[in-house]
């Protein structure tokens, strides 16, 4: 089996993320946040959440060799959100995107873990743009993208989705 990267910062292990966090990825996707954010992605059952990795994530990672990954707290190895480098249908560059447990808002992790995967798209895996999108009413995103550096370039939207997203870009 093919080795994946996995990062780290001074507070946290940056992992794919793999079946073993399906558990975990069932509760984030069904967190409010969540749901109102990004979307629900109907994730109700470990099965669903097993084959969403395996559908969404793993072949991706398989194929470009970053996808999802799970951001795990060093001091005692909980499991407080996800960061990963997406391909997009509709997005012509590779998207940043990030999610985080309520309980660990507002800690400085979600960027801490961007900053990380940002520097590693750029060094690790090549690229030299990326793109970000999210909500128009996700002030908290808006300004983490901010903070790394991402500019605002305009409107966009996702393939088979009617929503209005603030499209973000960063050139390395």
């Amino acid at each position: 089996m093919r080795q994946y990267k996995i990062f780290e910062t001074e507070r946290l292990w940056i992992k794919p993320t793999q079946l073993e966090d399906a558990s975990f990825i069932l509760e984030l996707l069904n967190t409010p946040a969540w749901i109102e954010n990004i979307g629900d992605r109907n994730i109700r059952t470990l099965e669903d959440a097993r084959i969403y990795i395996l559908n969404k994530m793993q072949k991706q990672l398989e194929r470009l060799g970053f996808s999802n990954y799970t951001i795990i707290r060093k001091t005692d190895n909980v499991k407080l959100g996800i960061c990963g480098l997406y391909d997009r249908e509709g997005l012509n560059d590779i998207d940043l995107g990030f999610a985080i447990l309520p309980e660990f808002e507002r800690k400085g992790y979600s960027f801490e873990a961007a900053q990380r995967l940002k520097d590693a798209a750029f060094k690790d895996f090549g690229l030299n743009t990326l793109a970000a999108i999210t909500t128009k009413n996700n002030v908290s995103s808006q300004n983490l993208l901010s903070k790394l550096g991402f500019k605002l370039e305009g409107i966009t939207q996702l393939h088979k989705d009617d929503e209005e997203l603030l499209l973000y870009k960063l050139v390395k």
